[in-house]
C-alpha cells in the first residue's frame, strides 16, 4: 500500500495469544480463558488458562496474564488492564471471594496502570486504583483503595475500605495498612476520570479494528 508521496504505508498486524494452559504436574488439566465478546485485547495481549475477562474491560498491549501456575483468575466488568501488566500466580495459594476461591480475583471498575503487577495469591475489590509499576503479591485490597505508583503491597496484608497507599511505600504488615490515610479527593478524582476514558476503549478499539480498514487496505 503507497501513500500519496509514493512512500509506503507499514503493514499493520493485530495479533494476540488466548488459548491453553501447558498441562504439567502443577496445573495438568489445561483450560481456555472465557473472555466477553464486549471485553477488548490490545495486540501483543498473552492470555492462557483458567482466566475470565468480564464485559467491557480494557486489555492494553503487552499485558501478560498467565494461569499455568496459580489457577483461576477473574477480572470484573468495566476494569482495565493498561498496557505493561502482568498478572501471575503461585501454586496452591488462594483468595476467597463469595465462597469460591481465586488465585487472582480483580472486581469491577479496577484500574491497574501501566507496568503494575498483581502477583497471586491476591483480592482486588471493586473500584480499585493501582499505580503505574505498583505491585500487589499475597494481599486483599478493599473497595475504593488507591495504590500509587511504585507502591507494594505484600506479606498477606488487608486494605480498608479507601485505604490510600502513597507513592513508593511498602505495606507489608497489618500495622503499616491500618495506618493508612483515606484516598484525597484529589487522588479519587483522578481514579474516576482514569476509569472514564478506559471504559470508552473496549467499544471504541472493537470498531476501530474491528470495522475500519487497515493501511494496507483489509479489513481487520
Amino acid at each position: 500500500m503507497w501513500n500519496e508521496s509514493g512512500n509506503q504505508w507499514p503493514m499493520n498486524i493485530y495479533s494476540y495469544y488466548v488459548g491453553y494452559n501447558p498441562p504439567t504436574s502443577v496445573n495438568p488439566i489445561p483450560r481456555f480463558p472465557r473472555i466477553h465478546n464486549n471485553a477488548f485485547l490490545s495486540p501483543f495481549t498473552y492470555i492462557v488458562g483458567n482466566v475470565t475477562i468480564e464485559n467491557n474491560t480494557y486489555v492494553g498491549p503487552f499485558v501478560s496474564i498467565r494461569a499455568d501456575e496459580g489457577t483461576p483468575f477473574y477480572v470484573g466488568s468495566n476494569s482495565n488492564l493498561q498496557d505493561g501488566v502482568i498478572l501471575h500466580g503461585l501454586k496452591n495459594k488462594y483468595m476467597e471471594k463469595d465462597n469460591k476461591r481465586y488465585s487472582i480475583y480483580i472486581g469491577n471498575g479496577v484500574s491497574c496502570a501501566h507496568g503494575s503487577l498483581i502477583h497471586g495469591p491476591s483480592r482486588i475489590d471493586d473500584n480499585v486504583f493501582i499505580g503505574f509499576k505498583a505491585i500487589v503479591y499475597n494481599a486483599r485490597v478493599a473497595e475504593g483503595c488507591f495504590i500509587s505508583s511504585g507502591a507494594v503491597v505484600t506479606n498477606g496484608v488487608e486494605l480498608k475500605p479507601n485505604s490510600f497507599v502513597p507513592p513508593g511505600a511498602n505495606i507489608d504488615t497489618q500495622e503499616k495498612a491500618d495506618r493508612l490515610s483515606p484516598v484525597p479527593k484529589t487522588e479519587e478524582e483522578f481514579a474516576i476520570e482514569v476509569q472514564r476514558v478506559n471504559q470508552e476503549f473496549p467499544a471504541s478499539y472493537s470498531l476501530y479494528f474491528g470495522k475500519s480498514k487497515c493501511t494496507c487496505g483489509l479489513s481487520c
